[in-house]
């Protein structure tokens, strides 16, 4: 960066120099925080070596529920990683300003998640040294690897999708840090923020959110083939596809909002993660939860009207069997709760809309469980006797060892970068109000001013 450009983006970066704050100052807190978060992927690493050593016989799996937590972990996390993409994407396209503040740390979310999806197949292998068999030795018409394909490009876009926008705010730590510089230098690709580099930039920015939206959707669909392409009860539905996607971005917007909270707490960044922030992302996530809510009325309707035999036992598991308290709580939570709260302007608050996402998100593994466990539990083939599937101590260790490594990861990225675009805020201050103004000219028309009213000619007599 030259001198002079230097001195120009100086008093910017000087009236956020608090987003700096977290990179270059860490106190005690957290040490702690990393310590507590340590100590449970500590218990979960232990889990699975226990796992490992003994075998899936200490987990709750089995003859005929070979799918359980962590199959349910896989789309739950899966699903959550729609938050960045498709946020992020379809708010840039549109051009909506206020995103310019959330769409990285919705990015964020999307890339980090995606490994923990990944990784919860791998642990439910009774033998991960053969995980590269899909691969090797994979069928082209098998869902299961396309499933490997769609995750495999869609992780390489979302760590690009990521990447490109840091690239900027990069090049303000290298030249304005002294910690780390050499990780910088080397991250920052040598920018130093010309035009031709910014209209480059703009551009590569623009082509991966047209493209990587319609590979998020593919992603959760081929999620949603591994089940829908069997002929397992109530599985075997051409609705699962765009189900599965419509509750990927339920759950995923609810996962950005929590998260949001979080840092605006933790940091304090109210004046960038602002009540309308929260607002406009909580009525995005009440349209989604009517949505949702369309979708599973929707199956379960269909299903109730077909009234085949073995749908039904599994309809009847869910509704008023073993599984009904994860059933009606999976309603309460997905729609009643969050429904009375974000309906009504008073309610939907930050901590409206931060209730009624923990909310969501609890309902949404709720849905996921519900879909995954009750149709193993009732193949139609006989199996000797009702199965009720419950986790062990292995697999509740495990899944706390995911949320602990997913917030430890999240808590270091905001340690080694921005978690809130500087040179996007920036932009937003110099150019935004410019921009609006010209795309208003192109869709509303212009005032006329009346013309001045011609005085009649006197008439003489």
């Amino acid at each position: 960066m030259t001198d002079s450009t230097k001195a120009s983006s100086a008093p910017a970066l000087a009236e956020d120099s608090i987003l700096l704050d977290p990179i270059l100052h860490t106190g005690p807190k957290f040490y702690v925080t990393v310590a507590v978060l340590l100590s449970v992927i500590a218990l979960g690493v232990c889990a699975y070596l226990t796992q490992y050593r003994e075998g899936l016989g200490v987990t709750g799996l089995g003859r005929p529920v070979y799918w359980g937590f962590y199959i349910t972990n896989f789309v739950f996390f899966i699903g959550i990683s729609h938050a960045g993409t498709l946020i992020s994407a379809i708010l840039r396209i549109v051009g909506a300003e206020w995103r310019r503040t959330i769409t990285r740390s919705a990015e964020v979310i999307t890339v980090m998640v995606i490994l923990f999806g990944v990784g919860n197949i791998l642990v439910d292998l009774g033998r991960p040294d053969r995980m590269m068999n899909v691969i090797w030795h994979g069928r082209l018409g098998s869902p299961l690897l396309w499933d490997v394909c769609s995750i495999t490009i869609y992780l390489t876009m979302s760590t690009t999708y990521l990447y490109l926008p840091l690239i900027p705010d990069i090049a303000i730590l290298r030249d304005h840090t002294t910690k780390r510089r050499w990780l910088y230098r080397a991250l920052a690709l040598g920018w130093t923020g010309t035009p031709q580099q910014h209209r480059v930039l703009e551009f590569l920015i623009g082509v991966m959110a047209i493209v990587v939206i319609p590979v998020a959707i593919s992603v959760h669909t081929v999620v949603s083939f591994v089940f829908a392409m069997t002929i397992q009860p109530m599985w075997h539905s051409a609705i699962f596809g765009p189900y599965f996607v419509v509750g990927a971005i339920f759950s995923g917007i609810a996962a950005l909002i929590c998260a949001m909270a979080l840092i605006r707490w933790i940091y304090g960044l109210g004046e960038y993660l602002k009540d309308i922030h929260f607002n406009n992302l909580g009525l995005l996530l009440l349209v989604m939860c009517f949505a949702w809510f369309y979708f599973t009325g929707s199956e379960f309707l269909t299903t109730f009207y077909g009234s085949e035999p073995a749908h039904m036992t599994i309809f009847w598991m869910k509704v008023t069997g073993p599984y009904a308290p994860h059933f009606w709580t999976m309603v309460v939570t997905c729609f009643i709760i969050p429904v009375a709260i974000l309906c009504n302007k008073r309610t939907r608050t930050i901590l409206g809309t931060v209730i009624a996402s923990v909310s969501v998100n609890i309902g949404m593994y709720l849905e996921r469980f519900i879909i995954v466990v009750p149709s193993l539990s009732q193949p139609r083939l006989p199996h000797g006797g009702d199965i009720v599937y419950s986790p062990s101590w292995v697999e509740w260790s495990i899944l706390a060892a995911c949320f602990a490594a997913f917030t430890l990861m999240y808590v270091l990225f905001t340690k080694l970068f921005p978690i809130v675009s500087i040179w996007e805020v920036q932009e937003g201050r110099e150019k935004s109000i410019a921009e609006v103004t010209e795309r208003l000219k192109r869709y509303l028309p212009e005032p006329h001013t009346p013309a001045p009213k011609r005085q009649e000619a006197e008439v003489t007599p």
